[in-house]
């Protein structure tokens, strides 16, 4: 399992536990296809693909999965594979604790709120 690099102080997901393990670099041998022929078909920089295939990102276009399937003649799933940690395990434990924190909610104003700045209106 791979474990999530973030250092900034905003993502929750420090030495947290990812269950989602790239599988781009078995389509590509299965294809026998390199990572610069890869990157020349999709456009994209090999260092990029290279980050993908080592599971160093954080999220995937949609656009960029759909050229990754079409130059591979795969589907989104050949890409990723899900394994669920041993219940028990030190991963079981900090992915439960990840699912079940609570979500902060933003503080929205009431609909219908009236704003109590003034506005420069122009006669």
């Amino acid at each position: 399992m791979l474990r999530c690099s973030s250092n900034s102080a905003t993502k929750p997901c420090k030495g947290a536990v990812m269950p989602i393990i790239p599988r781009l670099d078995r389509v590509m041998a299965d294809r026998k296809m390199s990572v610069n022929e890869l990157s020349q078909r999709i456009d994209i920089s090999p260092v990029n693909i290279s980050r993908m295939r080592r599971g160093h990102i954080k999220a995937v276009r949609f656009s960029t999965m759909e050229r990754i399937c079409e130059v591979l003649q795969c589907q989104p799933g050949d890409l990723f594979e899900y394994v669920s940690p041993e219940p028990g395990t030190d991963e079981a434990v900090e992915l439960d604790a990840i699912i079940n924190r609570p979500i902060e909610e933003p503080a929205r104003k009431p609909i219908g709120a009236v704003s109590r700045t003034p506005v420069n209106v122009a006669n």
